[in-house]
């Protein structure tokens, strides 16, 4: 079980597929989980692998798509009503679980999120530097050709250091691909007079950066690399950097509740409650559902729902 969990993450890393990998620290009994048990949880709620039951796995599903989201780690600690006794454990997040019938679990949450791709046109000494930083800060390196030739929609930006080689073919193909973030190493005035040629958009005109990089001053190749990627850093914790595949902050991206479920449900937009037993349900593709006069219901379990209709 644990080599195919492993598989399975490796699988989900190089397909780009966000998802948290879920590990269970401490366990104290009645809980059926024991250390060392994980899963992984997908930004849909799937989880694969295990936990603990189905009461845990709900306290974890909610948790996990919070990380998703926010890309820091967690320890969760999951207690059932009352006072189990359990070791405190400091910047832990606690969750009561009214569903748990005893015990308690602490958790450790790990998100991993698809790295932002930045795709480079053409072959000069800024571009071999950038390649270091990129890869040095957490960025995903490829060359514009490779991904023209595949997807270039997976990269988040575009840097167009060609030095006056293809820059307003490469510009239109980032453009049309959707691409978010378009910079090309130029100076001002060359700059403005190579997108004044492309015909561009005003809408297009505000994706395309000239001279790209923050103003540092800097003159070599690898100072100006330097001030390119710090604009990088600085636009994708702004929000301005889109990364395909990652869960957007506001629960629109791929694969998070929002959005349609397998079964043809709507999915509720954040946590519900379910009336039953009293515990915070995140809805996804798996999660129990009933619809009452046309409002959706959601349930930790099916014996809940099934006590609800009854």
């Amino acid at each position: 079980m644990a080599h195919q969990l492993t598989a399975r993450a490796a699988e989900l890393r190089s397909e780009r597929v966000p998802f948290v990998h879920a590990t269970v620290v401490r366990a104290q009994p009645p809980t059926s989980a024991r250390p060392g048990d994980d899963a992984v949880v997908l930004a849909d709620g799937v989880i694969e692998g295990f936990v603990g039951g189905q009461c845990a796995e709900e306290s974890v599903r909610a948790a996990a798509l919070g990380t998703l989201e926010d890309g820091e780690p967690l320890l969760l600690r999951v207690l059932p009503a009352g006072d189990p006794g359990f070791p405190a454990a400091d910047g832990a997040r606690v969750v009561v679980n009214p569903c748990l019938s005893g015990g308690a679990l602490e958790i450790f949450l790990e998100p991993h999120l698809p790295a932002p791709v930045v795709a480079v046109v053409g072959e000069t000494p800024i571009a071999d530097a950038l390649a270091t930083l990129a890869e040095t800060l957490g960025f995903a390196f490829d060359s514009f050709r490779t991904l023209v030739g595949r997807q270039l929609d997976e990269a988040s930006a575009v840097i167009v250091c060609s030095l006056g080689r293809d820059e307003r073919e490469s510009i239109r193909a980032a453009l049309d691909a959707g691409v978010p973030f378009i910079g090309l190493v130029a100076s001002r005035r060359r700059g403005e007079a190579v997108l004044a040629a492309a015909g561009l958009s005003e809408a297009e005109r505000t994706r395309v950066h000239t001279p790209v990089g923050l103003d540092l001053g800097g003159r070599s190749a690898a100072e100006i690399a330097l001030s390119i990627m710090a604009q990088l850093v600085q636009e994708l914790h702004r929000g301005g950097l889109g990364v395909p595949g990652r869960p957007s902050r506001d629960g629109s991206g791929p694969g998070v509740p929002g959005r349609p479920s397998g079964d043809g449900a709507a999915v509720a937009p954040g946590p519900s409650v379910d009336p039953v037993c009293g515990m915070a349900v995140v809805a996804g593709p798996a999660t129990a559902h009933r619809q009452v006069d046309g409002v959706d219901i959601w349930f930790c379990s099916a014996h809940c729902r099934d006590a609800y209709a009854s």
